[in-house]
């Protein structure tokens, strides 16, 4: 069995290949994603990549560092309110966390999520997106 390296928002993951496709869609229907798996392993890769401690973002985000370790480790649920924290401390916005929990779960189901926004049409407004594009969700339906 051969391990190939995928790529999910900067971060690589190894997937097995050279199985029989039959063997490959058995095993990829019977994974659970957990969850609170998912959280731990991004808010970990997020606070290794800014060469941050547990002691210094568990300091910041005022829990303890026992605790911010197991939900790194994915054993301790967090809550919505201890997520914001740690966000906080660390710097980034929540729904951006999300949204890469979201796109490693997404890829652990088979399912191919587009970018919200096409690289055809990126690349026509350059790096200036328009006007509509920069309204809120709520305002966007007014």
């Amino acid at each position: 069995m051969v391990k190939q390296p995928v790529t999910v928002n900067g971060v690589v993951r190894w997937r097995d290949m050279g199985q029989p496709a039959e063997v490959q869609r058995e095993k990829e229907e019977h994974k659970m994603v957990v969850l609170r798996h998912e959280i731990g392993d991004v808010l970990r890769d997020i606070r290794q990549r800014q060469g941050r401690t547990l002691r210094e973002v568990s300091h910041s985000a005022r829990v303890s560092l026992g605790y911010l370790s197991e939900v790194e480790r994915g054993q301790k649920e967090a809550s919505s309110e201890l997520l914001s924290s740690i966000c906080v401390a660390l710097e980034v916005p929540l729904s951006l966390m999300l949204r890469e929990v979201s796109d490693r779960i997404a890829l652990a189901e088979g399912i191919a999520i587009p970018d919200t926004i096409p690289s055809e049409l990126s690349s026509e407004f350059g790096t200036e997106l328009p006007e509509r594009f920069n309204k809120p969700l709520a305002s966007a339906s007014s």
